[in-house]
């Protein structure tokens, strides 16, 4: 019969085969956002296309973490910090999936802009716009490894200046619309691009709020600091994704 230590070793080494595929999912997503961002501000298609093709990899990827985060509780009845613990990867590795869709998404509009006029230095601004966001999502998942509730509550706060600058490329794209009809198609697109980026500024700051449950045992109780004021200016709530 298995003794308890065996048990406990057997859980450790199970969890962190599935913590090594959350950061290789993480690497994966975080390089899909910078090549979807080079691909538009360069006009890149094949790189575009290459970030598409390897979202169904990210999918399989999150797919596998899933059953082995099931399995886990199933096989080790996990509790008390344990259970919070797998939960919190189970969470985590579907934020990154949605991540990866939306680099997708990116990746899909950025082709379509390549055949229309440029729109000032939107696509630079967009490509600062993700570094932000991949910066984000790259300190989350380093909060989630260490532990690290204070960088954790660092990344929710943070959310704030993406969102702020998602409100300045908005404005900068309704003035384009408003100079010159014409720009209308590709600001439309643009603007989808920067919402999606905004999302995964969204999912990155849930990361860190799974971290934040995991060292304490609770959700931050004050409501989180948003940013996004587009809703509010047009009367209609904000575009997601496609």
């Amino acid at each position: 019969m298995m003794t308890e230590p065996h048990i406990f070793q057997a859980f450790d080494r199970d969890l962190e085969a599935v913590q090594a595929l959350i950061m290789k999912m993480g690497g994966m997503v975080e390089a899909a956002i910078l090549d979807a961002a080079q691909a538009l501000e360069t006009r890149d298609e094949e790189l575009a296309e290459q970030v598409r093709r390897n979202d169904a990899a990210i999918d399989a990827l999150e797919e596998r973490i899933q059953a082995e985060a099931a399995r886990l509780i199933a096989l080790r009845s996990p509790t008390a910090t344990d259970l919070r613990t797998v939960l919190t990867v189970i969470k985590i590795a579907a934020a990154l999936e949605r991540c990866g869709d939306y680099a997708k998404n990116l990746a899909k509009r950025s082709v379509v802009l390549g055949q229309l006029a440029q729109v000032g230095d939107s696509t630079g601004s967009i490509r600062r716009m993700a570094n932000a966001v991949e910066l984000l999502l790259k300190d989350a998942l380093d909060s989630y490894i260490h532990r690290d509730a204070q960088l954790a509550a660092e990344v929710r706060q943070r959310d704030r200046e993406v969102d702020q600058m998602y409100n300045a490329l908005f404005r900068e794209f309704l003035t384009h619309m408003m100079e010159d009809p014409r720009n209308i198609t590709a600001c439309m697109h643009l603007h989808f691009i920067a919402k999606n980026i905004e999302r995964m500024g969204d999912h990155a700051t849930s990361i860190a709020e799974q971290v934040i449950y995991l060292v304490t045992g609770n959700l931050p109780e004050e409501p989180r600091p948003k940013a996004d004021m587009t809703a509010s200016s047009i009367g209609m709530p904000a575009q997601g994704a496609d």
